[in-house]
């Protein structure tokens, strides 16, 4: 045992038997770790998106009985702001951060390109992990993140809100029960629209190599000159994102995936382009698609189609067609349709000829992390690490064959992007 390294807490309550008996008639999501245990919370990454976490951490703290701790930003304005929004030490590394060995968890929400590392490093640290999709931005850093929290035995949620929609665990209930028969394709979309382009966000013009760390900023990108527009929109830009696939198709390929019970995909493509946001008269027009498709196969005989653009709002609806019936997310759950040909069977097994299924309750997502962090029960969560890493490798295949211009295949034995089918086990 390292005797210099701080003792946790957590550890603490788990191995006294003081403190065992004190939990056994705490609520189930307290009782792992103890209704009068305090956590420590750290957030790393505190700009548009980490900033409205904290103020959703704050309204949280009291009722599941936790403190934010400690904060983190490169850009030093907004580490000032969140440290004094919430009374937490301010901190411009994030190792330093992870290194006070008192945080029980962390929150991140830094640029995409750091999710990965920052994940493993906070699991390694001893921190359950709500990290912000994408999950990584590549999906060799998936692989190792994953490999990490098993590991380390780490809670770790991806911020995909949709998976906490009740509709889709309906939905999953329905086709794991054979409602809808063989599954043959499922479709889904997530679109938006915008006059002068989406991620173009206000640019902070007092920022300067003074009080924002680019080189930290970069991390693994390729080196280049200090540029604002690369900073605060980092959206746009191939080293630091995938643009549509890692912001919006993550949110909803996630819930697809959970739905139909599908393992890592068999074959993934993509395509898409800059039909409309060509970024006139900026200093570094966007390299991102603002309209792009993806066509995934899965191993188990289904197909996925993805289609999005950021240059018109009309989305496709959630559909999962099976060969016997059609299931739809609808306002408040799901129906389920039989086709023509098995229209009598399905009324002669059902009764009816549409079945309508409330959405499943389940808390938002992060409450769902925060009780889970209480309970351990890493099945409990939306989108741990299993979904989170499937959903990763899906997103991370569909960019890389579009920037290729490629078919690619996923090697599920040596888990690794490839450019030919590995050939079948006999």
């Amino acid at each position: 045992m390292d005797t210099n390294r701080p003792i946790r807490r957590r550890e603490f309550v788990k191995n006294t038997a003081v403190g065992v008996a004190a939990l056994s008639a705490a609520p189930a999501y307290l009782s792992a770790l103890g209704t009068n245990e305090k956590l420590l919370a750290g957030v790393i990454g505190v700009g548009r998106r980490g900033s409205s976490h904290v103020r959703n951490l704050l309204k949280l703290s009291k009722e599941y009985n936790f403190e934010i701790a400690a904060v983190c930003d490169i850009y030093r304005p907004r580490v000032d702001a969140a440290a004094q929004k919430t009374g937490a030490k301010g901190y411009a590394d994030y190792n330093e951060l992870l290194a006070r060995g008192d945080l029980d968890f962390v929150v991140i929400a830094s640029p995409d390109h750091w999710h990965g590392q920052m994940s493993i490093d906070a699991v390694r640290a001893g921190c359950d992990v709500y990290c912000e999709k994408p999950w990584t931005r590549y999906a060799h850093e998936a692989k190792e993140a994953y490999r990490a929290v098993k590991k380390e035995k780490k809670i770790l949620q991806v911020g995909t809100q949709h998976t906490a929609d009740g509709r889709y665990w309906a939905a999953r209930d329905a086709i794991q029960k054979g409602l809808v028969g063989k599954r043959v394709w499922s479709q889904t979309s997530y679109s938006r629209n915008y006059r002068h382009g989406a991620w173009n966000y206000d640019v902070d013009n007092n920022a300067s190599p003074e009080n924002l760390d680019w080189e930290e900023f970069l991390g693994t990108a390729k080196p280049k000159p200090f540029n604002r527009e690369h900073f605060f929109r980092f959206r746009k830009y191939w080293d630091y994102s995938g643009g549509i696939a890692t912001d919006l198709h993550y949110h909803v390929l996630a819930p697809v995936l959970l739905a139909i019970g599908a393992d890592f995909p068999r074959r993934v493509t993509s395509g898409g382009g800059i039909w409309v946001h060509k970024d006139p008269g900026h200093p570094s027009p966007r390299e991102v698609p603002d309209t792009f498709m993806t066509l995934i196969d899965m191993p188990e005989e289904h197909s996925i189609v993805i289609a999005s653009s950021l240059a018109n709002d009309n989305s496709l609806p959630d559909l999962v067609r099976g060969h016997e019936a059609t299931l739809s997310i609808t306002g408040g759950g799901v129906e389920i349709r039989p086709q023509g040909l098995y229209r009598d069977e399905f009324v002669a097994e059902h009764g009816k000829d549409v079945i309508s299924l409330p959405a499943q309750p389940r808390d938002n997502h992060m409450v769902n992390f925060l009780k889970t962090v209480r309970t351990r029960r890493e099945e409990d969560l939306n989108c741990g690490p299993d979904l989170g890493y499937k959903t990763m490798v899906c997103i991370a295949m569909s960019v890389k064959a579009y920037r290729e211009n490629k078919v690619l295949f996923w090697d599920a034995e040596k888990e690794e992007i490839v450019e030919n089918e590995p050939a079948k086990k006999a």
